[in-house]
């Protein structure tokens, strides 16, 4: 077994890898963007050596940057973790070049799986079923759109070299086609530095089912059971849970074996997932093989209590697996939920800023528990434009499914997180959906499920709006309240309660509550108080116990019930989280809502986040339709496309292609149509 290991990934997989590596008493080397200079994964490791800047090309992307980090600490082994470099042929050969011990598979494995097309033509030979399409190596855009129409519609373009839902785009009719493929094209050049794309047949209600294998290089491959990935947004998988529901050993059994088969044809060795697109009729095919450690591996140690980044380490050491297929059971289900920066309303659109709060229920970091963290960040950290907005993996497990999706719903409750959009609320909904509950799963669950996972805005509830005055008053500093039954106070002067001479007291607050003005008062006469909203006037009683940095425990007692939550006032905003979900108040500011009020956007588009322009549809003077593309940004490795929000002219375009913009800066103006 070697004694330095260099992680060359960040955030919570660096940390993850980190965690296993000291446990086995290895050294532990990390790597750094300028971004990252205080990030946690630097912390979490004895050394670390910045390689670049800020943006992957520049830092993650460099082997030589980091092969030189890893001669000059003198590690022996890089483990690459998932994304990056981690299916990289070129920085492999490099990694054996220099001596050094690459934590994954063989270069000819890699490069064997690394192009889809390829791995399909293998697979096929291998006996493996696969859907039917084009996989060959003429990329003519009339060619292709010629082998769609063969196929027959809707088909899925995806980028050959591609993984993580980038470069990929479901294409319904011939007339989407031609654009369709050059945003494919474009993603996969940026993220891959390869613009070769496959066609296949898209599959009606599909499951996305994958394998867990692994081998050694003793001749020993097995597979460590299934994982369940069809829950999914913009081709990304959001939850993962293992193992797959309504399994039978007969299918588990089957799918297993092809993995192995598929890993045995290209000489496999170390940790790999072969991903398969299942039928409701039992039919499954190969899809592709991840030659890495996959980012949902924590469901699969969950159930099985095996630590398969040690596996990894001393599969690349030289040694045997450490049991056979035999050896192999699970117990319980697992679930997991990845936790992302981003707006699920807006499109999933990634949400950037600094996580001012972030706490997580107890959990572990490991599989001794039934609720693990795998994270990245922390409370003070930001989400850059730079890296994937993931803040954190959230895995429960429980004696059975139901046990499990009920801990995952109970865990997502407790999260509080504060400073920027997260995915936590949608998360949560998402595990309370029938059809999510009763496990009617498919990859198009999310947007089949749209009425009930994203409903209608409902007016606040008295309650919660009671919970964030309270806490209002206690940042004003009326601590004192009628609910504290077993505080006494000895020194009259002592007590922040609002006392007046006359023994009546008013204070009121102004706030947006889902863009809408409210007004909250809060009346005292003396010991009796009452919450006062609109034309309606409550008795009411209430408690605040304040802790740190704006944060309240707050209970208050409307209308006879009972209700407790925590409040976070921080800054304009006030967050009340209460019942699993967070409503957000925001301190309302006249001046700035008067100019808001005078203003019309309807003829100016700004950037939705921090980007890079790297297309451009119109220029100044063409006339454009309502939801006509504009352009297409890119930020935190994704697309995105901007649309027009009105009929009318283009009057200025404000950038190029290429261009990098910052939040908010406007980039095209529009005159509206008469």
């Amino acid at each position: 077994m070697f004694t330095t290991l260099l992680i060359a990934n960040r955030g919570e997989i660096a940390c993850r890898v980190a965690a296993t590596a000291k446990r086995m008493g290895l050294r532990t080397v990390a790597v750094y963007s300028d971004a990252d200079a205080r990030a946690r994964h630097v912390a979490a490791c004895d050394q670390a050596v910045h390689i670049g800047g800020s943006e992957p090309r520049a830092s993650y992307l460099r082997a030589d940057a980091i092969l030189q980090a890893a001669l000059q600490t003198g590690a022996q082994a890089i483990h690459p973790g998932y994304g990056f470099l981690s299916e990289n042929e070129g920085f492999a050969q490099a990694c054996a070049d220099a001596g050094i011990a690459f934590v994954g598979p063989p270069v000819s494995a890699i490069a064997a799986m690394g192009s889809k097309s390829a791995a399909k033509s293998l697979m096929e030979k291998a006996g493996v079923p696969l859907v039917p399409g084009y996989h060959g190596d003429n990329q003519d855009p009339d060619f292709l759109k010629q082998q769609a129409d063969i196929i027959g519609y809707p088909v899925l373009i995806k980028a050959s070299a591609g993984g993580g839902g980038k470069g990929m785009r479901i294409v319904e009719s011939a007339a989407q086609f031609t654009d369709a493929l050059a945003s494919c094209k474009r993603e996969a050049a940026s993220s891959f530095g390869d613009d070769k794309v496959l066609i296949e047949r898209y599959l009606q209600k599909p499951r996305h089912i994958e394998i867990q294998v692994f081998a050694d290089t003793h001749g020993n491959c097995v597979y460590v059971f299934e994982r369940d990935c069809s829950v999914q947004r913009r081709h990304q998988k959001v939850i993962e849970e293992a193992p797959a529901p309504g399994m039978t050993e007969e299918r588990r059994r089957a799918m297993g074996e092809a993995a192995v088969a598929a890993a045995k044809a290209v000489n496999y060795v170390g940790a790999g997932t072969v991903e398969f697109i299942a039928e409701p009729d039992g039919r499954f095919y190969f899809m592709e093989m991840n030659t890495r450690l996959q980012v949902e591996h924590p469901v699969t140690e969950m159930i099985t209590g095996h630590d398969l980044v040690e596996w990894q380490l001393r599969v690349a050491a030289g040694e045997p697996l450490p049991v056979t297929q035999n050896d192999l059971t699970f117990s319980g289900h697992a679930i997991e939920a990845r936790i992302y920066a981003e707006n699920p309303e807006k499109g999933f659109l990634p949400s950037i800023g600094t996580l001012n709060t972030l706490d997580f229920p107890a959990h572990v970091t490991f599989t001794n528990g039934d609720i693990r963290i795998d994270g990245g960040v922390q409370a003070g950290d930001t989400i850059s434009p730079f890296y994937d907005p993931m803040i954190a993996k959230l895995i429960v497990r429980g004696a059975d499914r139901e046990q499990a999706r009920a801990r995952m719903v109970q865990a997502l409750g407790q999260i509080r997180c504060v400073g920027l959009n997260t995915n936590i609320a949608f998360l949560r909904r998402l595990m309370l959906d029938d059809a999510f509950a009763t496990a009617d799963l498919d990859t198009g669950l999310i947007e089949r499920r749209n009425a009930s996972l994203f409903p209608a805005a409902q007016a606040t509830p008295p309650a919660t709006l009671a919970l964030a005055l309270a806490a209002l008053l206690a940042d004003r500093g009326l601590t004192h309240s009628n609910l504290k039954h077993n505080r006494v106070q000895t020194d009259p002067w002592a007590q922040a309660d609002g006392w007046r001479l006359s023994g009546r007291s008013t204070q009121s607050f102004e706030l947006l509550d889902q863009g809408e003005l409210i007004r909250l008062v809060m009346e005292r006469d003396g010991s009796n108080w009452t919450f006062v909203h609109g034309t309606e006037h409550r008795p009411m009683e209430w408690d605040v116990t304040q802790g740190s940095q704006g944060r309240h425990t707050v209970r208050v007692r409307l209308d006879g019930t009972d209700t407790t939550a925590t409040v976070i006032v921080r800054h304009q905003d006030v967050h009340v989280f209460l019942d699993g979900s967070v409503t957000i108040l925001n301190m309302h500011d006249a001046v700035e809502h008067a100019q808001d009020e005078g203003s019309d956007h309807g003829g100016s588009l700004t950037a939705p986040m921090p980007g890079k322009i790297i297309a451009l549809a119109v220029k100044a003077g063409d006339t454009v339709k309502s939801g006509d593309t504009l352009l297409v940004m890119e930020a935190m490795k994704m697309e995105h496309t901007i649309t027009s929000p009105i009929d009318g002219t283009v009057t200025e375009v404000f950038f190029g292609t290429g261009d990098q913009v910052t939040d908010g800066a406007q980039l095209i103006a529009i005159a509206k149509a008469d």
